[in-house]
């Protein structure tokens, strides 16, 4: 409600036959024999399925530098999932105190020099940004399992009362701890406390697509010699010279190329 309040209410008839409301819709609501109804779901901006949130304005990929390892191919995978959903990734590397070494420190810094916003945080530390990060926006959280996003929110605002586990010893991740999606008030946003993009699927994305989700290949995309250029063994590749002179990160670039591969085989299949 405007005065912050919170109400139950429930969609009318017509709603119900068209699309069931989600988490972060905007709708039309009015009082009507003693309840509130759902008379409009307001159009969305985006939709995630999962989690089922939508008008999602940015999305925090959550990345601890150890336990579990720093990984830049599981960053750009959710990166370029999340720009082709029309939501804005941001990096949050966690768990800064257990030390960092130096390819690891060198990887972040090509993050942080990048276009992808990226913060740090430490155990009880979080970045003094955050909280303009977050501010008058809707966020969800993604990254690995262990990573800290559980406990991430619970220091955003101790009420999320997450369960936090332990790092599996074993199997040298975490287990899933969220059960449940809802949106809740932090810092002036609103953040869901469930994980997003818990699926890494490119089965709906073609090559264009995918060089268009890579942000670091936008400002060369267009200026290459051929208009349908994949940018892996074209001549003239605008986004390939920005690569050999160091302007683009090799290990973006390497990342594009590994899900390239993946849409190029899958489209194989099908022929």
């Amino acid at each position: 409600m405007p005065d912050g309040s919170r109400v139950k209410s429930s969609p009318m008839g017509k709603v119900r036959l068209q699309e069931a409301p989600l988490t972060g819709d905007l709708v039309a609501a009015e009082y009507c024999s003693d309840r509130w109804v759902i008379q409009k779901i307001m159009p969305r901006k985006n939709r995630l399925k999962r989690p089922a949130v939508a008008n999602v304005d940015q999305a925090l990929i959550v990345m601890s530098v150890k336990e579990p390892l720093f990984s830049t191919a599981l960053i750009d995978r959710l990166s370029f999932l999340i720009v082709n959903s029309g939501v804005t990734p941001v990096l949050c590397v966690t768990k800064t105190d257990l030390g960092i070494d130096a390819e690891t420190e060198k990887l972040i810094r090509e993050y942080e020099e990048g276009p992808m916003r990226t913060i740090r945080c430490a155990k009880n530390e979080l970045d003094k940004d955050l909280s303009f990060i977050l501010k008058d926006r809707i966020t969800v959280l993604t990254g690995q399992s262990g990573a800290g996003k559980s406990s991430l929110l619970n220091q955003l605002d101790p009420e999320f009362h997450l369960a936090v586990q332990e790092i599996s010893q074993a199997l040298g991740r975490g287990k899933h701890t969220t059960r449940h999606n809802e949106l809740h008030e932090v810092y002036g946003g609103l953040v869901a406390d469930t994980p997003g993009f818990s699926s890494l699927d490119f089965s709906h994305m073609d090559e264009t697509q995918l060089a268009q989700s890579v942000l670091e290949f936008r400002p060369y995309l267009g200026s290459c010699r051929f208009n349908d250029c994949s940018h892996q063994a074209e001549p003239g590749c605008a986004v390939k010279k920005a690569v050999e002179d160091g302007i683009i990160s090799k290990e973006r670039y390497k990342n594009y190329l590994a899900v390239l591969k993946m849409i190029q085989n899958r489209k194989e299949q099908y022929l």
